[in-house]
């Protein structure tokens, strides 16, 4: 995949402070659910946020998923923390204390697998609300943390998603790739390790699109993104564009 495409997006102006979401909360199968696009999108995306959970520049990502390129999705980003993510000041950690929660944290709340067995509940329910009874295709898109859970949803178990993509990926295992069954984009930032970020696209057996943002932080398309700062916009609407035209491509 070469560049971002003139067709590819209309990506509306990137709101700094204070963004008013456009879709709503609906429960599925029990966890609070934020809900974007229109009703009568034929493919679905689900979105896994990162682990300080509803943040006004992830909700302001999924609207932008939503309706930005010309083949419109319907998304879903479920609460998998149910109202209790960690808490944005502990990260990165700068005290014994910010460590032990976040250490805590991901022993309790953020245990993969307790996700994983959630994702296909989630996805059944979802589909009874699209169009002629289901969605035509389901693509995943992760961040830091989500980045992990969306590289094991696409391994050799996956029945659900057609393609898939990996924002800032956070517990990045090269391991992982050689199980991924399905299209993968992997966009990285400065803080991955960039042998890790290599290993795991060499691993990969399936179309893939792997580039590192060199001037982005661990957190750039999702919570930890200062929109306030001109190159941060930027490439966090490059980011969307990217991602966006990858799942145009695949999904």
């Amino acid at each position: 995949m070469s560049g971002v495409s003139k067709a590819c997006c209309s990506i509306p102006p990137i709101v700094a402070q204070g963004y008013q979401a456009k879709g709503e909360y609906k429960t599925l199968k029990g966890l609070k659910t934020y809900v974007t696009g229109p009703e009568n999108a034929s493919k679905a995306i689900l979105v896994i946020y990162d682990i300080f959970g509803f943040f006004d520049q992830t909700i302001q990502g999924a609207d932008i998923l939503a309706t930005a390129n010309e083949q419109k999705y319907r998304v879903f980003m479920p609460d998998f923390f149910e109202g209790e993510p960690a808490d944005i000041t502990w990260f990165p950690p700068q005290t014994e204390e910010h460590k032990q929660k976040l250490g805590n944290f991901f022993q309790t709340k953020a245990v993969p697998p307790n996700t994983l067995e959630k994702i296909p509940q989630v996805v059944s329910e979802a589909n009874q609300l699209a169009p002629y009874g289901g969605f035509e295709s389901w693509s995943i898109l992760g961040y830091c943390w989500g980045g992990k859970i969306t590289a094991l949803a696409a391994g050799k178990d996956n029945q659900i998603f057609k393609a898939a993509v990996q924002c800032h990926p956070a517990m990045l295992a090269p391991d992982d790739a050689k199980s991924v069954t399905i299209p993968m984009a992997m966009l990285a930032s400065k803080d991955e390790k960039p042998e890790d970020v290599q290993a795991f696209g060499a691993n990969l057996q399936v179309p893939n699109y792997v580039e590192t943002f060199t001037t982005q932080i661990h957190g750039w398309m999702a919570a930890r993104s200062n929109l306030e700062d001109a190159e941060v916009r930027k490439e966090y609407e490059r980011g969307y564009k990217t991602a966006l035209e990858f799942l145009h491509k695949h999904a």
